[in-house]
């Protein structure tokens, strides 16, 4: 799942890393996310050796993400343990994205609400997707909101296609090598997992 606001208007804000991203993933497995209102949000599916994976992009506001999540899960039955929800993280530079397994929200409003609507079960993993910060609390609100620049958008972008690189290791349970190979970085741009989903 990923986070973000809908509309044209929101599309390329830094508050709509994490929905880039599976808008992201599912272009690079050509993967159409059709609206399903039932889920409050645009699905698809896609398989990984075993494992079926659904990708779910809200049409819900960021602060009524829960409800989509908790929807789909429901329908599916799949745990929060089984959700990784991707974000964008203030406290993370863009160019850098880290996976995570469990946590609070962090004052990050999409997450409150989907820990909220999980029955306050916080094991579901995150993509945290770095958009850097304002450097003041007060300006906030209004940064997540803005476009990046060109050259933080290239960041994130390249942050973006790093995580699916390695999103077939997650996917697995390997988790120790999904995050050492995100979080080092290890594959350089221009060379592509052996291993993919």
């Amino acid at each position: 799942m990923g986070l973000g606001n809908p509309g044209a208007g929101y599309e390329k804000t830094r508050h709509n890393a994490g929905s880039n991203f599976v808008l992201a993933l599912a272009r690079s497995k050509n993967i159409e996310l059709k609206p399903e209102g039932k889920f409050f949000g645009a699905t698809g599916s896609l398989s990984s050796g075993d494992n079926d994976i659904r990708l779910l992009n809200p049409s819900t506001f960021m602060n009524r993400s829960g409800n989509s999540v908790s929807a789909l899960a429901a329908y599916y039955k799949i745990l929060p343990s089984q959700i990784l929800i991707a974000h964008d993280e203030l406290d993370l530079s863009a160019g850098v994205a880290k996976f995570k397994i469990g946590g609070g929200h962090g004052g990050h409003n999409g997450l409150r609400d989907v820990i909220d609507k999980l029955s306050n079960d916080r094991s579901f993993a995150r993509l945290r997707i770095g958009i850097d910060h304002p450097g003041n609390a007060i300006q906030v609100s209004s940064y997540v909101l803005q476009k990046p620049s060109p050259q933080q958008q290239v960041l994130i972008d390249r942050s973006i296609e790093n995580a699916i690189r390695w999103l077939h290791l997650m996917i697995k349970g390997d988790w120790d090598k999904a995050m050492t190979g995100l979080h080092s970085e290890i594959f350089p741009l221009n060379q592509g997992s052996k291993n993919g989903l």
